[in-house]
This record gives structure tokens, sequence and C-alpha cells, in this order.
């Protein structure tokens, strides 16, 4: 029996994905940091080389690299985490450096034209509907990037 107050009220499921993964801290690592993230979001239907995957590509790049060079702590590895909702995709890694934290958004400076470093976080901005950096406990720091998805 249903109540008035559900009556003509249905509800969807809500199936939310998560994959987390610990990588080295090494360039290797956050190579196959990318590639994994990349085959778990084909495998939940977020195919190859559409919108989406693309973009979730270079922000998994960009902030595993940072992980790697600036958020390194010998004998530490770092994670990436996606969660897949119906209407965004966040992309979290975290590494061991709390002490050593971005810029916060919209208050990246520009980079020298002639440096070779120190875009990557300018290429999550752009590429990301929003991001931010929240302190990990035990220690250290996770990037947060969520890219919102088409219905």
């Amino acid at each position: 029996m249903t109540s008035p107050a559900t009556q003509g009220t249905r509800q969807t499921p809500v199936t939310v994905r998560v994959f987390a993964q610990l990588f080295s801290a090494t360039p290797r690592g956050a190579r196959l940091a990318r590639r994994l993230a990349l085959h778990q979001l084909d495998q939940w239907g977020v195919p190859f080389g559409g919108d989406t995957s693309d973009r979730a590509a270079l922000v998994v790049a960009e902030l595993a690299a940072n992980a790697v060079t600036h958020g390194r702590v010998p004998g530490r590895d770092f994670e990436v985490r996606l969660t897949l909702h119906p209407d965004l995709l966040r992309i979290e890694v975290s590494d061991a450096r709390g002490d050593r934290r971005p810029p916060t958004p919209n208050a990246l400076p520009e980079p020298d034209p002639l440096a070779a470093s120190g875009r990557g976080l300018l290429l999550v901005q752009a590429l990301a509907d929003r991001w931010e950096t929240r302190d990990r406990d035990p220690l250290g720091k996770t990037i947060t990037a969520e890219l919102d998805l088409p219905h």
C-alpha cells in the first residue's frame, strides 16, 4: 500500500560506480594510472575517444604526474579514485605530501612562456567543471576534479 505522499512518485535506482587503486609514485605509475582509469571508464560505458573519456584522460594524467613530481614521499604510493555518478565523474588523486599544496582554483599563476612545465593545473582547470584540494587523513592531500556528464 502506498501513502498519499509517495503516490505517483517513482524513484529511479541510482548506481554509483567506484574504482580505487594505489600506484607507485614513479613516472611508470602515473602512466599506468591513466591507462587503468581509461580502461575502467570504458568498462563503465564511457567509451575510449569520447569527450568525457578524453577529458578524464588528461585530468588523470596531469594529477598523477603532479602526485609523482610534487607529492612524492619515498616509499609511499599515490591513489587514484574514480567515482561515476549518473550526472558527474569525480576524479581524485591523493598523495602523501600535505605540506606541498597547489594554489587554489582560479588563483593559478601564469606560467613563464618559455618554461617547460607549470601548466598542468591550468589544463585541469580548463577541462574540469570544478576542482579543489583537500586534506587527506592521516596525511597528505587529495586533488578532486569533477566532470559534469551530458544527460
